[in-house]
């Protein structure tokens, strides 16, 4: 096993994600990105797996690339998510299992898999990215699906660090604001703005910070650190 730490992170290929990639790389980890659309890497230490986080095949060439090229993983960041706001009876059973996929089965299928050689290194670490929704819904925008998939994850997140606090695994999550990415359109930032108390929305920066800040934080684990412009304490 190199000494080289080792970083996997999913829906890298933009916003938040290639933030994520950019952040782990000045840490001096080696990472492996992956997204459907994500393109070749000029960085000889960020090796890039396209496919579908839904698809178990794709945890499979993940944890395969991690390890074929770096020998190890220390840090999973569960950062690719579908959020789609609509009342609950225009839902359809397509939207259900994009969520389902993408936010539930994608984490468990890499996560599953990866554990293991986190817990090898003797200071692994699982980041989940959720949504501040979550905890604090919000009439102006209904999203039944994200709760249901997202707020599976933030209870996972806690009782995942529970079942691995004596094995050298940390698992933690962040709830993010509304993020100025590529996902919103630039005409609905205003509205986006007015729905956070701090009056703007977030940058991928922020929720990148917060990551990296749990990464260097060995007494925390099971957190859902918010990071919404103050969505989380109310309205």
């Amino acid at each position: 096993m190199t000494s080289q730490k080792v970083v996997v992170i999913t829906g890298a290929s933009q916003g938040i994600g290639a933030g994520l990639v950019e952040g782990y790389r000045k840490l001096g980890y080696g990472v492996v990105a992956t997204s459907r659309s994500i393109a070749l890497s000029d960085d000889p230490q960020v090796v890039t797996v396209q496919g579908d986080i839904a698809d178990p095949a794709t945890a499979d060439q993940v944890v395969a690339a991690a390890l074929d090229r770096f020998g190890r993983i220390d840090t999973v960041v569960n950062n690719a998510g579908v959020f789609i706001a609509k009342p609950f009876t225009d839902y359809t059973d397509d939207d259900f299992d994009l969520l389902v996929g993408v936010n539930v089965a994608g984490f468990f299928h890499l996560t599953r898999r990866a554990l293991p050689h986190l817990a090898q290194t003797g200071a692994g670490h699982v980041v989940n990215i959720t949504t501040s929704f979550v905890d604090q819904p919000n009439s102006n925008v209904p999203s039944v699906l994200a709760s249901v998939t997202k707020g599976g994850l933030s209870s996972a997140t806690k009782s995942l660090a529970i079942e691995y606090a004596t094995r050298g695994v940390r698992v933690n999550a962040v709830a993010p604001g509304i993020i100025k990415t590529p996902m919103h359109p630039v005409e609905y930032h205003p509205t986006f703005d007015g729905l956070h108390p701090v009056g703007r929305m977030g940058e991928a920066s922020d929720i990148v910070e917060a990551v990296l800040y749990l990464e260097s934080a060995p007494f925390v684990t099971g957190e859902i650190l918010h990071v919404d412009g103050g969505q989380n304490a109310g309205h």
